[in-house]
């Protein structure tokens, strides 16, 4: 098989791969019935992890390009993408972001739960009541309010390096999120989306209940990033 090209770049990694094996799909290397190389070959190839590379074939799929056969492998169905090809690649790329969302954030509720001081849960009361008075709020008003709030539960497990973490990420996050609420229209019908969960979030994080904190939040990540790939 001919080399995919130099590796990719680092960001963002499912764009550039789904866009790659386009390519080399188009141009004939993998014809239409044929099966695509595994998926740590492919990794190889790109010089990206095998995870990039699901959620680069998941993207592809949703074009109509490709379609996965248990037990036989993925095999290319046509050359060409078909639909909105921008708008499934950013919802792939948008549940990368989430996976590194719920590696950081689950771990940090459950540590705010058991460390928690009151001057935390002051933090945690203030930045509920703004989300909730940002649900009539632009798009961009609200997702701060909402960063604020997850970034007031990172402070409250106690841990500077986590704090240092999440910090570095919130600006990839508030542009995937700004994106993530216009591309699935979570706002519509509900400006104030998902402030019940939030709002038990909280109460977890209050009464020491550490599992409950992380489920809570492991939910609502997750059931996100399931609509995001359904789509």
């Amino acid at each position: 098989m001919s080399s995919l090209g130099d590796p990719l770049r680092p960001s963002p990694l499912v764009d550039q791969a789904a866009r790659r094996i386009a390519e080399q799909i188009a141009a004939g290397q993998w014809p239409v019935g044929g099966r695509l190389p595994g998926e740590v070959t492919l990794a190889r190839e790109l010089g990206v992890g095998r995870s990039t590379v699901r959620e680069a074939l998941r993207a592809l799929a949703g074009a109509g390009m490709v379609r996965s056969r248990q037990g036989a492998g993925v095999f290319v169905t046509a050359d060409r993408p078909g639909g909105d090809w921008s708008a499934r690649l950013r919802r792939a790329e948008l549940a990368h972001v989430y996976e590194v969302r719920t590696m950081v954030e689950v771990q940090a509720a459950r540590l705010a739960a058991v460390r928690r001081g009151e001057a935390d849960l002051a933090a945690l009361d203030r930045a509920l009541t703004a989300r909730r008075e940002a649900g009539g709020a632009a798009d961009a008003v609200f997702v701060d309010a909402d960063i604020a709030l997850h970034s007031a539960v990172v402070a409250a497990a106690g841990n500077p390096v986590l704090s240092d973490l999440f910090a570095e990420f919130v600006p990839v996050l508030r542009e995937h999120l700004v994106h993530l609420v216009a591309l699935l229209e979570l706002r519509k019908g509900d400006p104030g989306h998902g402030y019940a969960a939030h709002a038990e979030l909280v109460e977890a994080v209050r009464r020491g209940d550490a599992e409950g904190a992380g489920r809570v939040l492991a939910d609502e990540l997750e059931s996100t990033r399931a609509r995001l790939l359904a789509g």
